[in-house]
């Protein structure tokens, strides 16, 4: 009854919001606990199958819900102590970034002063396009073309970088 029934008990769990993974092992559960207990005759087989289904997935939320309320009362309590959180980067995290920002600020270096000094007024003075163009007496398409050419730099640097990067490790 248990194999035959799985399918529909499996959309039973995944209507409830059950991530797939884990509607898998409540399933597991279920059978488990089927042939490891004794039971009668029962006058609806489905309906108990779905009953105890329904009583396992309540069990596990209960059980995620006291393990948060710990994690959380762990983490609050482990505040006040000495397991303060620093937030700060480690220093091999501030030696890449060092490395990165001494990167992207020697491509930028070698911009011409005109284009570097429109990209400047532009990205970190926030002026805008039609400002740099009075101030410089050049065209907007002027201060563009200037713009669009540090952004192709900053790209390139980009490039370099994510080559440099290995794939994330997961633990």
């Amino acid at each position: 009854m248990l194999l035959a029934s799985r399918p529909a008990l499996l959309r039973f769990l995944l209507a409830r919001r059950v991530p797939p993974e884990a509607a898998e092992d409540l399933l597991q559960d279920l059978f488990v606990k089927i042939e490891s207990q004794p039971i009668g005759p029962v006058a609806e087989p489905r309906a108990y199958l779905y009953r105890m289904l329904d009583n396992l997935l309540l069990d596990s939320r209960r059980a995620a819900g006291r393990r948060a309320g710990r994690e959380q009362a762990w983490m609050t309590a482990g505040r006040g102590a000495a397991l303060d959180l620093d937030d700060r980067p480690s220093a091999e995290r501030q030696l890449i970034d060092r490395e990165r920002l001494d990167m992207v600020s020697a491509a930028l270096a070698e911009l011409p002063e005109r284009t570097l000094l429109i990209f400047s007024r532009f990205r970190i003075d926030g002026a805008p396009q039609k400002e740099i163009a009075a101030e410089l007496g050049i065209s907007v398409s002027a201060v563009e073309k200037h713009l669009q050419r540090a952004y192709r730099t900053l790209v390139g640097v980009q490039g370099r970088l994510r080559e440099d990067t290995p794939p994330p490790r997961r633990l």
